[in-house]
């Protein structure tokens, strides 16, 4: 009876081996068991470097997240932005977690997830600014990068525009009482708000939307579908609201996420 219990063990073992492997050829992963998953890390607040050394940010903290609800150890993967594309397609990992827009172009190179966060263009003013709305630029001097889509959004609203190298400098001058406002992408300006701790806020409505989606290469629909499962259960089980309001001070999940083209 031992002698047979010990074969009926070991064939058990040996089906949930052949599970574990047919889990991971089903997800069409590069390695079983792990999710490469390419990050730049130097993209604040998407990632960065936290004091500590470790790698931290919007889309390491999701994707991570990911990583653990499919019982997979998530692995980065660092590679600079000009690489991401042709790593991608070169098998290098699964996945480009680096905030990437959802746009008509890339979307016939690779297979986005839904859309897993929204970003766009606001206006950054002081806190007891008589700007309400990018309706009220007009005349005003607004602070925004040279040759950047802010500067032509702010021209076209009647602004004088005052042009920077870095946004770090047209936010201090904002606060110093240099310029009137600044536009610039409204995640990376809740981040420089909340951890600067500047006195400065920004206007409701947005002068441009975008999308940032996790891309993937094309031909594997069973990956993508479990991301957006696992995406889609994070936001309703309140986790996504509790990893990204930490670090920007709001929940930027899409109120109507771009679907994946399948």
């Amino acid at each position: 009876m031992k002698f047979k219990s010990l074969i009926v063990a070991a064939a058990a073992f040996a089906g949930l081996a052949m599970t574990s492997i047919a889990n991971a050829a089903d997800l069409e992963l590069l390695q079983p068991g792990k999710l490469l998953v390419a990050t730049e890390g130097t993209y604040a607040p998407f990632s960065m470097r936290s004091p500590d050394g470790k790698l931290d940010g919007l889309e390491i903290r999701v994707m991570k997240e990911v990583a653990k609800r499919l019982n997979l150890e998530y692995t980065p993967v660092l590679i600079k932005w000009d690489s991401l594309l042709v790593g991608l397609q070169a098998d290098q990992f699964d996945v480009i977690s680096a905030a990437m827009d959802i746009t008509e172009a890339r979307q016939k190179q690779v297979t986005f997830s839904n859309g897993w966060l929204e970003s766009g263009g606001r206006v950054v003013t002081a806190k007891n600014s008589p700007i309400k709305s990018a309706a009220d630029l007009k005349g005003k001097t607004v602070g925004a990068l040279v040759s950047s889509t802010w500067t032509k959004i702010a021209e076209e609203k009647g602004a004088t525009v005052k042009g920077y190298k870095a946004e770090s400098d047209a936010m201090q001058d904002l606060v110093n009482g240099n310029v009137d406002a600044v536009i610039t992408d409204s995640i990376a300006a809740a981040y420089a708000i909340k951890s600067g701790g500047l006195p400065l806020t920004m206007t409701d409505d947005y002068v441009s939307h975008v999308q940032k989606g996790f891309a993937f290469k094309m031909g594997k629909p069973h990956l993508v579908e479990a991301v957006n499962k696992a995406l889609a259960d994070m936001v309703a089980d309140g986790t996504y609201a509790k990893l990204t309001s930490d670090l920007v001070g709001f929940d930027p999940t899409p109120k109507d996420p771009i679907k994946t083209i399948k």
